[in-house]
């Protein structure tokens, strides 16, 4: 039996929240900033595995006193595995990691293996960071002429400020919480906009096949009955995939949580964005039957 949820008189709240959060998170990413990983910003990841469980701490204030600039260490598998950021002032040279070993032997008193090493110089960071930027707005101005081709122009502005909606909130979420930015946390960005542009397109293509078999009916109602229709599916996938991303995030280790996290986010504001604000945008255009007619008479002469 198809729900009938009255979600129209729900959007003026839920457009305030969406324009507040949007807000907030524009000045948390301006003012705050995003807490780019190595990938972005250069420096040293190694992973290590100790004979004994050691302290995090001890490892990083060992790290610390070698003024190697910021230094972030977590633990990282099974007991005894850490994984090590350093981020270098200075240009990479070959004495750098055996000093590094060599003062965590000697402080720690302990048995050090250097299981991965990887450097990233600060011209190579800087071309991943003007790349991932690229790749984003590739990936928007795709879905826009998608849109665009697909639906009329009404339907193409509500699904791009829905996808900035996801984005811009989700990279404030990371700002606010200090999480760390890096190329995992860009592919889940670009899936973000892949996932969100596709409940937005099955909920504006009920709406659009509605506007034609209901002539005399308002967008208001046409929105209402669109959502309720498509609910069952929306509910469905977005439950599935978020069973899947927790489980990932819960077992998946610290090298998938930014991942996972930031795909959560995206899954659950993205539902969100396609009900109450891609929709909304038709009833502020006021669309209609006739919004449609005059547009197919411009494409058919």
């Amino acid at each position: 039996m198809m729900k009938n949820i009255n979600f129209v008189s729900q959007f003026k709240k839920a457009n305030i929240i969406s324009i507040v959060l949007f807000t907030l998170s524009i000045l948390l990413v301006f003012f705050k900033g995003l807490n780019y990983g190595i990938d972005f910003k250069g420096g040293t990841l190694i992973e290590l595995r100790t004979e004994k469980s050691i302290k995090a701490s001890s490892i990083r204030d060992t790290l610390s006193s070698m003024n190697l600039g910021d230094v972030n260490v977590k633990k990282f598998g099974k007991d005894g595995d850490y994984l090590i950021k350093v981020e270098q002032k200075e240009s990479n040279n070959n004495k750098l990691i055996p000093e590094i070993k060599k003062k965590l032997t000697d402080n720690l008193n302990a048995e050090i293996d250097f299981r991965r090493v990887e450097n990233v110089g600060p011209k190579v960071s800087a071309e991943l960071l003007e790349s991932s930027i690229i790749a984003i707005s590739l990936a928007l101005a795709a879905m826009l002429f998608y849109i665009w081709i697909r639906f009329e122009w009404q339907f193409s502005v509500g699904s791009i400020i829905a996808l900035f909606h996801d984005v811009v909130i989700t990279l404030g979420i990371f700002s606010l919480l200090s999480l760390e930015i890096n190329l995992s946390i860009i592919a889940a960005v670009l899936t973000i906009v892949g996932y969100s542009m596709n409940d937005t397109v099955v909920i504006y293509d009920r709406i659009r096949e509605n506007l034609f078999k209901y002539t005399k009916i308002s967008i208001s109602d046409i929105a209402n009955l669109s959502i309720n229709e498509t609910l069952a599916r929306t509910i469905i996938t977005s439950v599935t995939t978020l069973l899947a991303l927790v489980s990932i995030y819960t077992l998946g280790g610290e090298i998938l949580r930014g991942f996972s996290f930031a795909m959560i986010l995206g899954v659950i504001i993205g539902t969100y964005s396609s009900i109450f604000v891609a929709s909304p945008i038709l009833k502020f255009f006021k669309v209609s039957y006739k919004t449609l007619e005059k547009e197919e008479e411009k494409i058919v002469p």
